[in-house]
């Protein structure tokens, strides 16, 4: 298993701060990233969270999926590999791409 972990359902008001003491409880988290909007500034409302072992992942994954933080129900799942350049954006020819 990954250590990365995808937190999503996060009402606006949650913090890193709040999910860092979260998921501590389930072992060292290396990292916590709440993903903002880059026009707004608000919360997209998701985030990830690193923790130091593949076994402490799997650890938060099954004990807080689901859990009630704020007004919602959190869901967590492993992070799927970051795609390098998608379709659409820039430096990426999808036209040319779907005639060859």
């Amino acid at each position: 298993m990954n250590t990365k972990l995808y937190v999503g359902n996060l009402s606006v008001g949650i913090t890193e701060g709040m999910l860092l003491e979260l998921f501590s409880r389930k072992g060292n988290v290396s990292e916590v990233k709440i993903m903002l909007d880059r026009v707004t500034g608000r919360s997209r409302g998701f985030a990830y969270v690193t923790m130091s072992t593949p076994d402490q992942a799997r650890t938060a994954l099954d004990s807080l999926h689901s859990f009630p933080l704020g007004d919602r129900y959190i869901t967590v799942n492993e992070a799927r590999p970051e795609n390098p350049n998608p379709a659409g954006q820039i430096g990426e020819d999808s036209k040319l791409k779907r005639h060859l």
